[in-house]
This record gives C-alpha cells, structure tokens and sequence, in this order.
C-alpha cells in the first residue's frame, strides 16, 4: 500500500529550508517528466527515508583502568573530534529527530560534547550498541575470541539492526547513533566487517527507502578532520603541550 502523502506544512517542520526547495523541485520533476509511477516513487523515496548516521566515539585513553563493561573516558584529542564531528552534522541541510548512543563512557561522552553543538536532539543510550567482537573468518581473530561471547555478540547486533535500520514510519526521518568501530562495520556488512577501517568520530550513512531496501552511502568519511587528528585506536596523536614549552 502506498503512504499518504504528507501535507506541505508537515514536511517543512520536518525539513530545513534548502532541502525543502531541493524535495520539492525533485517530486515537480519527477511527475512532470514521466509516467505516474514515477511521481509516486519520487513521493516515496523523498518523504519515507530513514537515514542513519552512525559516528563512531573519539579517540579515547587506551591504558586507563576502567570497568571493561563501560570502558574508559575520550581524550583530548576524543572530544575536539566529537566537536568537529558535531559540527559537520550541525552543517547539512536536514534536521536530526535523535542521538542514540551505546552506554559504554567513550560513546556517551562522544554524544554529551556533540550535544552541545545539536543542542535540541533528544538523546538516549542502549547497551544494544555497546561495543563488542561479532564472528568472522579471520582464523586470527577468531582464535582470540571466545566462539560464545562472539555469537553473543551478533545475536545483540542483530537486534540493534532490526531495531534502527528500518524504513521510516509515515515521515522522513534522519538519526544519529553514536556507537563503535565494529559495531558500524558489523552493520555495513556481516561478513566482509573485519575488512573496513572506520576511524574515531568518522561518519558512516545508511539509507532505508520506504520498501526496505537499504544504501550505503558513506563509509568511514574523515572528511571533516585534519589529517593530525585522524586516529583509529593504534598510536594515536595527542593533543598535548609540548614538551619544553615555556610561558611568557
């Protein structure tokens, strides 16, 4: 069954003025241009989007003694990227309906600095997006891991899955999960996860159409950090005074 469309002023409660015009001007050329199958394809793919924005935690201090359950806190170097990443999302041309973070400290601090950028998101935390190893084919890795922990593991990102990656309900609607490398790289792909890099505060974006199909459309996007505050958890940079420095 076809959604019903939604009125003009729900949509631009929904969406910022540009990509209101952009929406608009899509639909009018899609229904002017061809069959009216296309004018209701263009309807649905326009208005029932979900789109997902998975960001991975900053940098954070690997050698801190801290419950394994909730890990430890960022860094400096964690919260300028949680910044920076804020900033770009605080850019586009769409308003964000949530922030969902996993409860583990490094995603939930990650979430509190974007927070003071995306000021009028609501925000909550799920342990479903807690950091965790799923199987894989690497014998390495597999070797390392605990074969009941790992299906575990799955069994829980699997859950998340069906529970944010899902088609829209009757309006657009665009959300943020604050969460973890393998748990971004278990969602792209079950198989091949081990296979991808994502780094800290690095922007992944999945869109769900209104029939369930699904496209990624970006993967690990870095774009909006300086190549010195790009780091993925191995010999990270830290911002730090330098060693030396004396003040005058």
């Amino acid at each position: 069954m076809i959604p019903t469309q939604p009125s003009s002023s729900t949509l631009s409660r929904r969406l910022s003025p540009t990509a209101l015009t952009v929406t608009l001007l899509s639909l009018i050329f899609a229904c002017a241009m061809g069959p009216p199958s296309n004018c209701v394809a263009a309807i649905a793919e326009a208005h029932y989007t979900h789109t997902l924005y998975l960001v991975r935690h900053g940098a954070y201090d690997t050698t801190a003694r801290a419950d394994p359950e909730i890990g430890p806190g960022l860094t400096p170097l964690g919260i300028a990227q949680a910044r920076l990443i804020a900033s770009r999302l605080h850019g586009l041309p769409t308003r964000f309906d949530s922030i969902t973070s996993s409860t583990m400290t490094r995603a939930r601090e990650t979430a509190a600095v974007m927070h003071e950028t995306l000021t009028d998101i609501p925000m909550r935390q799920t342990p479903l997006l807690s950091e965790c190893i799923p199987p894989t084919s690497n014998a390495k890795v597999a070797k390392e891991t605990d074969p009941k922990e790992a299906a575990e593991c799955a069994r829980r990102l699997d859950e998340a899955f069906k529970q944010f990656v899902v088609p829209a309900a009757g309006l657009a609607r665009s959300d943020v999960l604050v969460c973890h490398g393998d748990v971004i790289r278990y969602f792209v792909d079950t198989k091949a996860w081990l296979g991808m890099s994502v780094a800290h505060a690095s922007l992944t974006v999945i869109r769900v159409r209104a029939d369930g199909s699904m496209t990624v459309l970006a993967v690990g996007d870095v774009g909006h950090l300086p190549p010195n505050m790009q780091s993925w958890g191995d010999s990270d940079p830290q911002l730090v005074v330098p060693n030396g420095a004396v003040a005058h």
